[in-house]
């Protein structure tokens, strides 16, 4: 009786690990955050440090809903506009105004 609990046991081993091998050869399939990791980490090449953080960060959010401007940024891009026309006085309040509005001139 010993002998066939001994028997049913070892049997039941090998198959339990034999499956359980099969499923860890079996490859998952990649989610599409590790396929967007691995595109952007061969794209980095052989960027390092700081440079290679802020390429990564860039790249990885890239398709990723766009996240509306703060009242501050605005300020900073129509201010470098207005500089880059090189505009003064009411032409650039006026500048100034629309450009916060989100108004396109």
């Amino acid at each position: 009786m010993k002998s066939l609990v001994a028997a049913m046991a070892a049997v039941a081993f090998v198959f339990g690990t034999g499956s359980l091998a099969s499923a860890a050869d079996e490859k998952k399939p990649a989610n599409s955050q590790q396929e967007k990791m691995k595109a952007c980490n061969s794209q980095a090449g052989d960027k390092k440090g700081d440079e290679r953080k802020a390429f990564m960060s860039n790249c990885l959010k890239a398709g990723a809903p766009a996240v509306p401007m703060t009242q501050q940024d605005k300020m900073k891009k129509c201010n470098t506009d207005a500089s880059a026309k090189s505009l003064k006085g009411d032409e650039r309040k006026s500048f100034m105004s629309e450009c916060l509005k989100g108004e396109k001139k």
